[in-house]
Protein backbone atom coordinates (compact mmCIF):
# COMPACT_ATOMS: atom_id res chain seq x y z
CA UNK A 1 0.00 0.00 0.00
CA UNK A 2 2.65 2.49 1.07
CA UNK A 3 4.74 1.65 -2.28
CA UNK A 4 1.64 2.47 -3.85
CA UNK A 5 1.25 6.03 -2.21
CA UNK A 6 4.89 6.17 -4.13
CA UNK A 7 4.13 5.43 -7.25
CA UNK A 8 1.23 7.70 -7.41
CA UNK A 9 3.25 10.72 -6.53
CA UNK A 10 5.75 9.59 -9.43
CA UNK A 11 2.34 10.45 -11.75
CA UNK A 12 3.06 13.83 -12.59
CA UNK A 13 -0.69 15.11 -12.28
CA UNK A 14 -1.62 13.19 -9.34
CA UNK A 15 1.42 14.49 -7.53
CA UNK A 16 0.32 17.95 -8.29
CA UNK A 17 -3.53 16.71 -6.78
CA UNK A 18 -2.07 15.25 -3.47
CA UNK A 19 0.50 17.92 -2.74
CA UNK A 20 -2.52 20.53 -3.40
CA UNK A 21 -4.87 18.29 -1.01
CA UNK A 22 -1.97 18.52 1.61
CA UNK A 23 -1.30 22.14 1.10
CA UNK A 24 -5.02 23.06 2.09
CA UNK A 25 -4.96 20.09 4.89
CA UNK A 26 -1.58 22.36 6.21
CA UNK A 27 -3.18 25.86 5.60
CA UNK A 28 -6.60 24.68 7.42
CA UNK A 29 -4.45 23.28 10.54
CA UNK A 30 -3.27 27.18 10.43
CA UNK A 31 -6.09 29.28 10.69
CA UNK A 32 -7.33 26.45 13.65
CA UNK A 33 -4.39 27.96 16.01
CA UNK A 34 -5.08 31.56 15.53
CA UNK A 35 -7.60 33.04 17.58
CA UNK A 36 -10.29 35.43 17.11
CA UNK A 37 -10.11 39.14 18.21
CA UNK A 38 -11.27 40.10 21.28
CA UNK A 39 -10.30 36.46 23.26
CA UNK A 40 -7.62 36.57 26.05
CA UNK A 41 -5.61 33.71 25.02
CA UNK A 42 -3.52 33.24 28.43
CA UNK A 43 -7.29 32.64 29.98
CA UNK A 44 -8.42 30.12 27.09
CA UNK A 45 -5.31 28.07 27.35
CA UNK A 46 -5.62 27.61 31.40
CA UNK A 47 -9.42 26.75 31.13
CA UNK A 48 -8.47 24.17 28.16
CA UNK A 49 -6.24 22.52 30.53
CA UNK A 50 -8.57 22.58 33.74
CA UNK A 51 -11.94 21.54 31.75
CA UNK A 52 -13.30 18.15 30.08
CA UNK A 53 -16.15 19.69 27.41
CA UNK A 54 -18.42 16.58 26.42
CA UNK A 55 -22.04 16.83 25.28
CA UNK A 56 -22.64 19.11 21.65
CA UNK A 57 -19.50 21.65 22.56
CA UNK A 58 -17.16 18.48 22.81
CA UNK A 59 -19.01 17.22 19.17
CA UNK A 60 -18.05 20.60 17.51
CA UNK A 61 -15.00 20.51 18.78
CA UNK A 62 -14.18 17.16 17.58
CA UNK A 63 -14.76 18.27 14.35
CA UNK A 64 -13.06 21.59 14.58
CA UNK A 65 -9.64 19.85 15.08
CA UNK A 66 -10.23 21.41 19.02
CA UNK A 67 -10.45 24.67 17.39
CA UNK A 68 -13.54 25.60 19.21
CA UNK A 69 -12.53 25.24 22.62
CA UNK A 70 -9.09 27.42 21.69
CA UNK A 71 -12.01 30.26 20.32
CA UNK A 72 -9.80 30.91 16.86
CA UNK A 73 -10.91 31.35 13.56
CA UNK A 74 -11.67 28.07 12.53
CA UNK A 75 -13.59 27.84 15.65
CA UNK A 76 -17.16 26.11 14.08
CA UNK A 77 -15.36 24.22 11.73
CA UNK A 78 -17.09 22.62 9.43
CA UNK A 79 -19.99 21.19 11.38
CA UNK A 80 -22.26 24.45 10.37
CA UNK A 81 -21.93 22.75 6.44
CA UNK A 82 -22.98 19.36 7.93
CA UNK A 83 -25.81 20.50 9.98
CA UNK A 84 -26.88 22.03 6.61
CA UNK A 85 -26.29 19.39 4.40
CA UNK A 86 -28.28 17.03 6.72
CA UNK A 87 -31.22 19.67 6.95
CA UNK A 88 -31.52 20.06 3.17
CA UNK A 89 -31.85 16.25 2.75
CA UNK A 90 -33.87 15.69 4.99
CA UNK A 91 -36.34 18.75 3.66
CA UNK A 92 -35.69 17.15 0.24
CA UNK A 93 -38.33 14.40 1.27
CA UNK A 94 -40.83 16.68 2.74
CA UNK A 95 -40.72 20.10 0.43
CA UNK A 96 -41.84 18.67 -3.43
CA UNK A 97 -39.85 21.84 -5.29
CA UNK A 98 -36.41 20.13 -3.35
CA UNK A 99 -37.53 16.58 -4.78
CA UNK A 100 -37.92 18.01 -8.15
CA UNK A 101 -34.49 19.77 -7.84
CA UNK A 102 -33.00 16.06 -6.64
CA UNK A 103 -34.27 14.56 -9.55
CA UNK A 104 -33.10 17.39 -12.43
CA UNK A 105 -29.50 15.78 -12.14
CA UNK A 106 -26.40 18.05 -12.21
CA UNK A 107 -28.22 21.30 -12.86
CA UNK A 108 -30.44 20.40 -10.07
CA UNK A 109 -28.16 19.46 -7.25
CA UNK A 110 -26.08 22.52 -8.33
CA UNK A 111 -28.79 24.87 -7.05
CA UNK A 112 -29.54 22.67 -3.59
CA UNK A 113 -25.64 23.03 -3.16
CA UNK A 114 -25.86 27.02 -3.28
CA UNK A 115 -28.94 26.82 -0.70
CA UNK A 116 -26.68 24.47 1.58
CA UNK A 117 -24.37 27.43 1.58
CA UNK A 118 -26.59 29.78 2.15
CA UNK A 119 -27.88 27.60 4.93
CA UNK A 120 -24.21 26.78 5.83
CA UNK A 121 -24.06 30.91 6.40
CA UNK A 122 -27.05 31.51 8.42
CA UNK A 123 -26.35 28.69 10.91
CA UNK A 124 -22.54 30.00 10.91
CA UNK A 125 -23.87 33.33 12.78
CA UNK A 126 -26.60 31.74 14.90
CA UNK A 127 -23.67 29.36 16.75
CA UNK A 128 -21.07 31.72 16.68
CA UNK A 129 -23.32 33.87 18.49
CA UNK A 130 -24.27 31.06 20.61
CA UNK A 131 -20.58 30.28 21.38
CA UNK A 132 -19.57 33.87 22.48
CA UNK A 133 -22.41 34.80 24.33
CA UNK A 134 -21.35 31.15 26.22
CA UNK A 135 -17.80 32.10 26.36
CA UNK A 136 -19.08 36.13 27.94
CA UNK A 137 -20.83 34.41 30.48
CA UNK A 138 -18.27 31.99 31.37
CA UNK A 139 -20.69 28.85 30.65
CA UNK A 140 -18.16 27.53 27.98
CA UNK A 141 -16.06 26.44 30.45
CA UNK A 142 -18.07 25.84 33.77
CA UNK A 143 -15.60 25.52 36.57
CA UNK A 144 -12.88 26.91 35.65
CA UNK A 145 -11.67 30.36 37.57
CA UNK A 146 -10.85 32.62 34.64
CA UNK A 147 -14.25 31.59 32.73
CA UNK A 148 -15.36 35.04 32.85
CA UNK A 149 -11.79 36.82 31.64
CA UNK A 150 -11.84 35.35 28.17
CA UNK A 151 -13.91 37.76 26.31
CA UNK A 152 -12.62 40.81 28.48
CA UNK A 153 -14.86 43.61 26.14
CA UNK A 154 -18.47 42.44 25.93
CA UNK A 155 -19.37 45.76 23.74
CA UNK A 156 -21.96 45.41 21.42
CA UNK A 157 -19.52 45.80 18.74
CA UNK A 158 -16.71 43.53 20.28
CA UNK A 159 -19.16 40.84 20.34
CA UNK A 160 -20.19 41.67 16.42
CA UNK A 161 -16.49 41.20 15.61
CA UNK A 162 -16.01 37.79 16.74
CA UNK A 163 -19.21 36.45 15.02
CA UNK A 164 -18.17 38.01 12.10
CA UNK A 165 -14.86 36.35 12.01
CA UNK A 166 -16.23 32.80 13.18
CA UNK A 167 -18.61 32.99 10.60
CA UNK A 168 -16.01 34.58 7.88
CA UNK A 169 -13.89 31.61 8.91
CA UNK A 170 -16.64 28.87 8.17
CA UNK A 171 -16.77 30.53 4.96
CA UNK A 172 -13.40 29.68 4.05
CA UNK A 173 -13.38 26.26 5.63
CA UNK A 174 -16.35 25.37 2.63
CA UNK A 175 -14.69 27.20 0.13
CA UNK A 176 -11.26 25.01 1.14
CA UNK A 177 -13.24 21.87 1.07
CA UNK A 178 -14.66 22.71 -2.46
CA UNK A 179 -11.02 23.55 -4.04
CA UNK A 180 -9.83 19.84 -2.43
CA UNK A 181 -13.08 18.44 -4.18
CA UNK A 182 -12.56 20.18 -7.73
CA UNK A 183 -8.76 19.84 -7.69
CA UNK A 184 -7.69 17.57 -5.42
CA UNK A 185 -7.77 13.73 -4.24
CA UNK A 186 -11.25 12.96 -2.61
CA UNK A 187 -13.95 14.82 -0.96
CA UNK A 188 -13.07 18.39 0.44
CA UNK A 189 -15.39 18.66 3.21
CA UNK A 190 -14.46 14.41 4.52
CA UNK A 191 -10.99 15.27 4.13
CA UNK A 192 -11.12 18.06 6.19
CA UNK A 193 -12.49 16.35 8.98
CA UNK A 194 -10.69 13.51 8.95
CA UNK A 195 -7.67 16.47 9.09
CA UNK A 196 -9.65 17.50 12.54
CA UNK A 197 -9.83 14.38 14.19
CA UNK A 198 -6.54 13.15 13.31
CA UNK A 199 -4.88 16.50 14.43
CA UNK A 200 -6.08 15.32 17.73
CA UNK A 201 -4.69 12.01 18.41
CA UNK A 202 -1.36 12.34 19.15
CA UNK A 203 -2.39 14.66 22.14
CA UNK A 204 -4.94 12.61 23.52
CA UNK A 205 -2.61 9.45 23.27
CA UNK A 206 0.22 11.09 25.24
CA UNK A 207 -2.32 12.69 27.63
CA UNK A 208 -3.58 8.98 28.87
CA UNK A 209 0.16 8.07 29.01
CA UNK A 210 1.04 11.14 31.08
CA UNK A 211 -2.43 10.40 33.41
CA UNK A 212 -1.60 6.92 33.74
CA UNK A 213 -0.77 5.08 37.18
CA UNK A 214 -0.20 1.82 36.19
CA UNK A 215 3.26 1.02 35.08
CA UNK A 216 4.54 5.11 34.79
CA UNK A 217 0.99 5.17 32.35
CA UNK A 218 2.17 2.60 30.12
CA UNK A 219 -0.07 -0.18 30.52
CA UNK A 220 -2.97 2.00 29.92
CA UNK A 221 -1.32 3.45 26.80
CA UNK A 222 -0.41 0.19 25.58
CA UNK A 223 -4.54 -0.81 26.55
CA UNK A 224 -5.52 1.91 24.56
CA UNK A 225 -3.67 0.81 21.31
CA UNK A 226 -4.79 -2.67 21.84
CA UNK A 227 -8.51 -1.45 22.06
CA UNK A 228 -7.43 1.00 19.40
CA UNK A 229 -6.81 -1.72 16.74
CA UNK A 230 -9.40 -4.18 17.28
CA UNK A 231 -12.11 -1.18 17.17
CA UNK A 232 -10.46 -0.01 13.31
CA UNK A 233 -10.33 -3.88 12.08
CA UNK A 234 -14.44 -4.10 13.33
CA UNK A 235 -15.30 -0.52 11.65
CA UNK A 236 -13.36 -1.57 8.74
CA UNK A 237 -15.22 -4.80 8.47
CA UNK A 238 -19.10 -3.62 9.19
CA UNK A 239 -17.95 -0.42 6.86
CA UNK A 240 -17.16 -2.66 4.30
CA UNK A 241 -19.97 -5.37 4.49
CA UNK A 242 -23.04 -5.17 2.37
CA UNK A 243 -25.80 -7.19 1.05
CA UNK A 244 -25.90 -7.32 -2.86
CA UNK A 245 -29.26 -8.08 -4.28
CA UNK A 246 -28.93 -9.33 -7.70
CA UNK A 247 -30.86 -7.77 -10.15
CA UNK A 248 -31.62 -8.52 -14.26
CA UNK A 249 -32.15 -6.35 -16.70
CA UNK A 250 -34.40 -8.04 -20.15
CA UNK A 251 -33.39 -7.34 -23.54
CA UNK A 252 -34.39 -5.17 -25.34
CA UNK A 253 -35.20 -4.71 -29.09
CA UNK A 254 -34.86 -1.63 -30.60
CA UNK A 255 -35.03 -1.71 -34.58
CA UNK A 256 -32.65 -4.32 -35.60
CA UNK A 257 -30.19 -4.18 -32.03
CA UNK A 258 -30.66 -5.44 -28.75
CA UNK A 259 -30.05 -3.60 -25.95
CA UNK A 260 -29.78 -4.94 -21.73
CA UNK A 261 -29.93 -8.45 -20.70
CA UNK A 262 -27.01 -7.45 -18.43
CA UNK A 263 -26.71 -8.59 -14.67
CA UNK A 264 -25.92 -6.44 -11.49
CA UNK A 265 -26.73 -5.33 -7.78
CA UNK A 266 -27.98 -3.61 -5.11
CA UNK A 267 -25.22 -2.61 -2.63
CA UNK A 268 -27.54 -2.42 0.89
CA UNK A 269 -24.48 -1.45 3.06
CA UNK A 270 -24.92 -2.87 6.80
CA UNK A 271 -24.46 0.76 8.25
CA UNK A 272 -26.58 2.60 5.53
CA UNK A 273 -26.88 5.70 7.78
CA UNK A 274 -23.21 5.96 8.44
CA UNK A 275 -22.27 8.77 11.38
CA UNK A 276 -25.53 10.76 10.90
CA UNK A 277 -27.14 8.83 13.96
CA UNK A 278 -24.50 9.14 15.93
CA UNK A 279 -24.61 13.26 15.72
CA UNK A 280 -28.27 13.28 15.38
CA UNK A 281 -28.61 11.16 19.27
CA UNK A 282 -25.25 13.88 20.78
CA UNK A 283 -27.33 16.57 19.32
CA UNK A 284 -30.48 15.47 20.95
CA UNK A 285 -29.26 14.43 24.10
CA UNK A 286 -27.52 17.58 24.87
CA UNK A 287 -30.37 19.78 24.75
CA UNK A 288 -31.76 18.84 28.39
CA UNK A 289 -28.53 19.54 30.12
CA UNK A 290 -28.37 22.84 28.12
CA UNK A 291 -31.94 24.21 28.95
CA UNK A 292 -30.59 23.48 32.84
CA UNK A 293 -27.70 25.26 32.14
CA UNK A 294 -29.02 28.72 30.77
CA UNK A 295 -32.20 28.53 33.04
CA UNK A 296 -29.94 27.84 36.47
CA UNK A 297 -33.00 26.45 37.92
CA UNK A 298 -32.93 24.32 40.64
CA UNK A 299 -36.07 22.52 40.39
CA UNK A 300 -36.01 18.67 40.93
CA UNK A 301 -36.68 18.04 37.28
CA UNK A 302 -33.33 19.79 36.80
CA UNK A 303 -31.61 18.24 39.47
CA UNK A 304 -32.74 15.08 38.01
CA UNK A 305 -31.25 15.93 34.44
CA UNK A 306 -27.59 16.94 36.42
CA UNK A 307 -27.93 13.80 38.03
CA UNK A 308 -28.61 11.56 34.73
CA UNK A 309 -28.02 13.43 31.44
CA UNK A 310 -24.77 14.99 32.82
CA UNK A 311 -22.05 12.70 33.25
CA UNK A 312 -21.36 10.14 29.90
CA UNK A 313 -20.38 7.20 32.52
CA UNK A 314 -24.20 7.28 34.07
CA UNK A 315 -26.30 4.16 33.04
CA UNK A 316 -29.42 6.17 32.22
CA UNK A 317 -27.31 8.65 30.06
CA UNK A 318 -25.75 5.60 27.90
CA UNK A 319 -28.63 3.74 27.45
CA UNK A 320 -30.71 6.71 26.41
CA UNK A 321 -27.64 7.51 24.31
CA UNK A 322 -27.79 4.20 22.70
CA UNK A 323 -31.22 4.01 22.24
CA UNK A 324 -31.56 7.12 20.11
CA UNK A 325 -28.72 6.23 17.68
CA UNK A 326 -31.03 2.84 17.04
CA UNK A 327 -33.71 4.86 16.64
CA UNK A 328 -32.06 7.46 14.35
CA UNK A 329 -30.54 4.47 12.42
CA UNK A 330 -33.65 3.53 11.07
CA UNK A 331 -35.29 7.45 10.59
CA UNK A 332 -32.41 8.05 8.60
CA UNK A 333 -32.46 4.98 6.38
CA UNK A 334 -35.96 5.17 6.05
CA UNK A 335 -35.38 8.61 4.59
CA UNK A 336 -32.88 8.26 2.71
CA UNK A 337 -33.48 5.23 0.98
CA UNK A 338 -37.03 5.07 -1.03
CA UNK A 339 -37.44 0.97 -2.01
CA UNK A 340 -40.68 2.23 -4.41
CA UNK A 341 -38.48 4.87 -5.71
CA UNK A 342 -35.86 2.09 -6.73
CA UNK A 343 -38.57 -0.27 -7.50
CA UNK A 344 -39.93 1.91 -10.13
CA UNK A 345 -36.68 2.89 -11.42
CA UNK A 346 -35.76 -0.91 -12.06
CA UNK A 347 -39.41 -1.32 -13.68
CA UNK A 348 -39.02 1.27 -15.79
CA UNK A 349 -35.83 0.16 -17.38
CA UNK A 350 -36.72 -3.37 -17.66
CA UNK A 351 -35.04 -4.57 -14.31
CA UNK A 352 -36.56 -7.08 -11.46
CA UNK A 353 -35.17 -8.89 -9.12
CA UNK A 354 -34.75 -12.69 -9.61
CA UNK A 355 -38.13 -14.68 -8.05
CA UNK A 356 -39.61 -11.26 -7.18
CA UNK A 357 -42.35 -9.57 -9.55
CA UNK A 358 -41.29 -5.86 -10.68
CA UNK A 359 -43.64 -2.80 -8.71
CA UNK A 360 -44.89 -3.49 -5.37
CA UNK A 361 -43.28 -6.52 -4.37
CA UNK A 362 -39.91 -5.37 -5.19
CA UNK A 363 -40.53 -2.36 -2.99
CA UNK A 364 -41.54 -4.64 -0.24
CA UNK A 365 -38.92 -7.07 -0.41
CA UNK A 366 -36.14 -4.08 -0.59
CA UNK A 367 -37.82 -2.17 2.50
CA UNK A 368 -37.85 -6.13 4.57
CA UNK A 369 -33.75 -6.88 3.61
CA UNK A 370 -33.20 -2.91 4.91
CA UNK A 371 -34.78 -3.85 7.81
CA UNK A 372 -32.82 -6.50 8.44
CA UNK A 373 -29.61 -5.43 7.84
CA UNK A 374 -30.48 -1.96 9.43
CA UNK A 375 -31.07 -3.79 13.09
CA UNK A 376 -27.03 -5.22 13.06
CA UNK A 377 -25.75 -1.71 11.51
CA UNK A 378 -27.76 0.25 14.54
CA UNK A 379 -26.54 -2.09 17.22
CA UNK A 380 -22.98 -1.83 15.88
CA UNK A 381 -22.94 2.32 15.57
CA UNK A 382 -24.78 2.39 19.43
CA UNK A 383 -21.60 -0.04 20.65
CA UNK A 384 -19.00 1.65 19.39
CA UNK A 385 -20.56 5.53 20.38
CA UNK A 386 -20.64 3.72 23.67
CA UNK A 387 -16.61 2.89 23.19
CA UNK A 388 -15.97 6.57 24.91
CA UNK A 389 -18.15 6.46 28.10
CA UNK A 390 -16.53 3.03 29.13
CA UNK A 391 -13.26 4.51 28.55
CA UNK A 392 -14.18 7.20 31.28
CA UNK A 393 -15.20 4.15 33.43
CA UNK A 394 -11.97 2.40 32.63
CA UNK A 395 -9.25 4.31 32.12
CA UNK A 396 -10.55 8.03 33.68
CA UNK A 397 -10.66 9.10 30.02
CA UNK A 398 -14.00 10.61 27.74
CA UNK A 399 -13.46 13.81 25.54
CA UNK A 400 -9.67 13.03 24.95
CA UNK A 401 -10.30 9.08 24.23
CA UNK A 402 -9.08 8.68 20.76
CA UNK A 403 -10.64 5.93 19.13
CA UNK A 404 -14.18 6.95 20.41
CA UNK A 405 -16.62 5.82 18.06
CA UNK A 406 -17.99 9.21 16.00
CA UNK A 407 -13.95 9.58 15.52
CA UNK A 408 -13.24 6.51 14.40
CA UNK A 409 -16.20 6.10 12.20
CA UNK A 410 -15.12 9.27 10.33
CA UNK A 411 -11.22 8.45 10.05
CA UNK A 412 -11.93 4.84 8.80
CA UNK A 413 -14.78 6.05 6.39
CA UNK A 414 -12.84 9.03 4.64
CA UNK A 415 -9.76 6.71 4.62
CA UNK A 416 -11.04 3.69 2.78
CA UNK A 417 -12.92 6.00 0.31
CA UNK A 418 -9.57 8.20 -0.01
CA UNK A 419 -7.69 5.26 -0.88
CA UNK A 420 -10.19 4.20 -3.07
CA UNK A 421 -10.11 7.52 -5.25
CA UNK A 422 -6.50 7.30 -5.27
CA UNK A 423 -6.57 3.71 -6.50
CA UNK A 424 -8.77 4.07 -9.29
CA UNK A 425 -6.56 7.13 -10.48
CA UNK A 426 -4.06 4.43 -10.49
CA UNK A 427 -6.38 2.06 -12.39
CA UNK A 428 -6.83 4.49 -15.35
CA UNK A 429 -2.65 4.35 -16.11
CA UNK A 430 -2.76 0.97 -16.17
CA UNK A 431 -1.79 -0.09 -12.56
CA UNK A 432 -2.65 -3.26 -11.11
CA UNK A 433 -3.75 -1.20 -7.78
CA UNK A 434 -2.79 -1.67 -4.00
CA UNK A 435 -3.91 -5.64 -3.75
CA UNK A 436 -1.88 -8.09 -6.40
Amino acid sequence: MLSAFARAFQTPDLRKKLLFTLGIMVLFRLGSHIPIPGVSFTAVNECVKDTKNSGLFGLVNLFSGGALLQLTIFALGIMPYITASIILQLLTVVIPRLEMLKKEGQAGQAKITQYTRYLTIALAVLQGTGIVATASSGALFSGCPLANQIVPDTSVFRIAVMVLTMTAGTTVIMWLGELVTDRGIGNGMSLLIFTSIAAQFPSSMWNIKTTGTIGGGWVEFLSVIAVGVIVVMLVIFVEQAQRRIPVQYAKRMIGRRAFGGTSTYIPLKVNQAGVIPVIFASSLLYIPALVVQLTNSQAGWATWIRTNFVKGDHPIYMATYFLLIVFFAFFYVAISFNPEEVADNMKKYGGFIPGIRAGRPTAEYLNYVLTRITWPGSLYLGLIALIPMIALVAFGQQTNFPFGGTSVLIVVGVGLETVKQIESQLQQRNYEGFLR
